[in-house]
């Protein structure tokens, strides 16, 4: 009797646990419209045109008195966004692990991004300090609430399906950016047909993806569940009594800092993903703006080369995860660092004018897009220890999807000093090859013992 309710309540858990990784794979399909159709493909072509009508006579705007070369005002708002959030996510992690409400705090961010994506409707003419604040508002909130929900990994998941899981969660994100792209590539390439400017369907194309991010954020506000956390159970420190949560975020957050200094493995991942990653994120946010720009091509081919990269990421996504089963995490993430730095370096070369040769490169990104980045969030997830998820996933999220900061500044003061989006383009290979190399010094299974995790058979 004893043994049957025991695999009655066994079974009952792993049907719960089911059902709240389904409901988590679908905040990846709500948000990853906000990366794709308003990061990658078409706020960076649109407000540098909005950034060149606004600028003076040798094309420089002047945000806050600073002169900026019109080309190079959406990468340096890339970086800035950047800048804030790595003050705001940490934050939120520490709130976050030290209430345990997780999901709330996440919702609220969500919904903050989601309004300020669908405000970039009113982005026109030459207004290009809304299109940068508004930019700025969105992937600041995009980034604080994807490190809440990256830190639900560890707790739906045991640690032999976490690869599984974090793969199927991009599958699902790549998917349902692809199937949005459709429909805007649709409005955007028949927008006479439907009796509105090229400039206005890229507007309706911009919120569209606010609204989207907004409907389907509700499935995993409805199926996610918090759990108590050991800190909030504990009360607060002497002398924190009756301080709000948000003062006892930055004490904890002081606290998470001096903390990590004890896992040197951990911050040895850390490092290395944050800068093969940063390179990543700059060529989703700055591949637009290089097609357009320097290799002429017409927005429905960007548009049609961003969709292929979309659906050939699912399939990657899905297919690294079943090489990391069997060769190893580690191994898996480090084949896909090399076949970046192969690609990126091919872009360099590539013919003006000619879409064919762009979509070979759209292809080889796809491929390889999203299973280094789901495999890099499932390994890093070994690495964090119990109870500090929301906090250590702050700093991984510094270099997550569309939220690099290095990697666009680099490109955009390339770009000023030589004009060129070829060398600004060619630069990036370097976070590739540093990454690898640092990558590659992480003893990972050490890491995962040094966190006090229990090491799957196969990382």
């Amino acid at each position: 009797m004893d043994t049957a309710v025991t695999e009655t309540a066994v079974a009952e858990r792993a049907l719960e646990r089911r059902r709240e990784q389904h409901g988590w794979y679908f905040y990846d399909w709500a948000n990853s419209v906000f990366s794709t159709s308003v990061i990658t493909v078409f706020l960076g072509p649109y407000l540098t045109e909005v950034a060149k009508a606004a600028a003076d006579a040798d094309g420089y705007v002047h945000p806050l008195g600073i002169p900026v070369r019109a080309g190079a005002y959406f990468a340096y708002t890339i970086s800035a966004s950047v800048l804030l959030s790595v003050l705001v996510m940490p934050l939120a992690g520490a709130v976050a692990d030290r209430t345990g409400r997780k999901k709330p705090l996440m919702g609220a961010f969500a919904y903050l991004g989601a309004a300020a994506t669908a405000g970039m409707f009113f982005l026109a003419g030459d207004r290009y300090l809304l299109g940068g604040a508004l930019l700025i508002v969105a992937n600041v909130s995009y980034a604080a609430s994807v490190v809440l929900y990256n830190a639900f990994l560890s707790q739906i998941a045991e640690p032999h399906e976490r690869d599984a899981v974090s793969s199927r969660g991009w599958a699902f994100g790549y998917a349902g950016g692809a199937l949005m792209l459709v429909a805007n590539l649709g409005l955007f390439l028949g927008h006479d047909a439907f009796g509105v400017s090229k400039g206005t369907a890229v507007r309706i194309c911009l919120a569209s993806a606010g609204l989207w991010w907004a409907v389907f954020t509700v499935v995993p506000l409805r199926r996610l569940r918090d759990r108590p956390s050991p800190r909030a159970a504990a009360g607060p420190p002497a002398g924190d009594a009756g301080s709000g949560a948000l003062g006892q975020g930055w004490r904890q957050l002081a606290a998470t800092a001096r903390d990590m200094r004890r896992y040197p493995l951990t911050l040895a991942f850390l490092l290395a993903y944050l800068v093969y990653n940063d390179g990543i994120q700059t060529v989703i946010s700055q591949a637009s703006v290089y097609g357009s720009e320097e290799l002429g091509l017409e927005q429905g081919t960007l548009i049609t080369a961003i969709l292929l990269v979309q659906v050939l990421a699912v399939v990657g996504a899905l297919a690294l995860g079943r090489l990391a089963a069997r060769y190893g995490t580690q191994r898996t993430v480090l084949a896909s660092l090399a076949a970046w730095t192969v690609t990126i370096g091919a872009g360099y070369f590539l013919p003006a004018g000619e879409p064919v040769w762009f979509f070979a490169l759209a292809a080889a990104i796809g491929m390889v897009l999203g299973g280094s980045q789901a495999l890099s969030r499932s390994l890093f997830s070994h690495l964090v220890p119990r109870g500090k998820e929301a906090e250590y996933f702050s700093v991984y999220e510094v270099s997550d999807r569309g939220t690099s900061w290095l990697g666009p500044l680099l490109f955009g003061l390339t770009y000023q000093l030589t004009g060129s989006y070829r060398d600004a383009i060619i630069s990036l290979v370097i976070f590739f090859a540093v990454g690898f190399v640092l990558l590659a010094r992480v003893p990972v299974r050490a890491a995962v013992e040094a966190a006090g995790n229990r090491v799957p058979d196969t990382i």
